[in-house]
């Protein structure tokens, strides 16, 4: 294997698997990334056993074809340090990788491409295509409320749902739920709806991947996979073999009260008030009156914090306790100039939604204070 390469076309597609690369691995091979030449393309891969990442690069000449598996990080970390118009080498030599560039040479070590864990392609059920910033947008709206490590493995990841012409996304860690809605104009994704729940790793790197534009992104599903192809980069993940809670019936019906709010006053209001809330509890109690929304917090030290904001509220007064971190969340995801609560009474959640835009749906659930 021997091949010519700009520093530019060999750094993007290693900086996008060595995300997916941990730093700590079990197996020496998994801190390796794949290197494979053919005749007009470098690709690049990088997989953790649950998460596989392919990308590409052109090389500039092309000497011989051939694999190799090196230290990702120590390969990148080498390129990333070379000039911006260097013309990189890479050759296998001596059962080691020569990376050489002008005056520099770096000799890395090399295990058998044989070890390499082979992804298992199965027959997809679905496949669609969807800009790259919608499905961006599906992760990254609800992607706050994954849980992280908790006993209920089916939670530590986030549901996506394709079927009947939309594709939707749902999060919850047990205290709050976030939802998020597109349209499908795909015939693939026109008919029942398929349930799967991508693991949080997967979904984060997902969500590092995929830009903001509307470059198409082919979304297949699996039994037991995801996967998305760009012109970039071939992203593959396992599956959470497990069922997702209903969480058509966490969301609150019958709500007969609501408030419309400047988000960012909200915000910040939000933010004073947890400064002095409790480190353990992250406490904060809202009175809701006629046309004004008073925010309370304190803590074991007796301090106390409070907070008056106008809003738009004709109803009969509410008292209710919230986690402020949780309400802080949901406030940093939605991006709109004002916000619609509504609620129904102090024992029940409230939901949180655009004032602009209803594809979207946060449900915070109270806490007693």
């Amino acid at each position: 294997m021997e091949c010519t390469i700009s520093k530019e076309a060999l750094l993007q597609p290693l900086q996008l698997v060595t995300g997916v690369v941990e730093r700590r691995q079990t197996l020496p091979i998994l801190s390796n990334a794949l290197l494979v030449v053919s005749e007009d393309k470098l690709s690049i891969t990088g997989t953790d056993l649950e998460v596989e990442l392919v990308a590409w690069g052109t090389p500039q000449s092309v000497v011989s074809t051939g694999a190799v598996t090196t230290p990702a990080r120590k390969l990148m970390d080498i390129c990333r340090s070379l000039p911006d118009d260097a013309i990189i080498l890479l050759k296998l030599e001596d059962n080691r990788l020569l990376v050489k560039s002008g005056r520099s040479r770096y000799r890395l070590s090399l295990l058998p491409v044989d070890d390499f864990p082979k992804t298992e392609q199965k027959a997809s059920d679905i496949e669609f295509p969807l800009p790259q910033s919608v499905l961006r947008n599906l992760i990254e709206s609800i992607s706050f409320a994954m849980a992280q490590q908790d006993v209920r493995f089916y939670l530590n990841g986030l549901l996506m749902e394709v079927g009947e012409g939309k594709i939707r996304t749902v999060a919850t860690d047990g205290h709050r739920l976030a939802l998020c809605n597109s349209k499908l104009s795909s015939a693939n994704a026109s008919g029942p709806v398929t349930q799967i729940i991508i693991p949080r790793k997967g979904a984060v790197e997902l969500s590092r991947l995929l830009g903001d534009s509307d470059a198409v992104a082919t979304v297949t599903v699996g039994s037991n996979f995801v996967r998305v192809g760009t012109d970039d980069f071939l992203f593959s993940s396992k599956l959470v073999d497990g069922k997702f809670p209903d969480y058509q019936n966490v969301i609150p019906t019958g709500g007969d009260k609501e408030l419309v709010a400047d988000r960012r006053l909200l915000k910040d209001s939000f933010v004073r008030a947890s400064i002095l809330s409790s480190d353990k509890f992250h406490g904060v109690r809202l009175y809701l009156s006629e046309q004004l929304l008073k925010l309370k917090a304190n803590n074991p030290e007796q301090e106390e914090a409070e907070e008056d904001i106008e809003v738009d509220y004709k109803g009969s007064p509410v008292e209710i306790g919230f986690n402020v971190t949780y309400m802080i969340d949901v406030m940093n995801t939605l991006a709109s100039e004002q916000v619609r609560i509504t609620l129904s009474g102090p024992d029940n959640g409230v939901i949180i939604e655009r004032l602009d835009n209803p594809d979207a749906l946060y449900v915070v659930m109270p806490m007693k204070i």
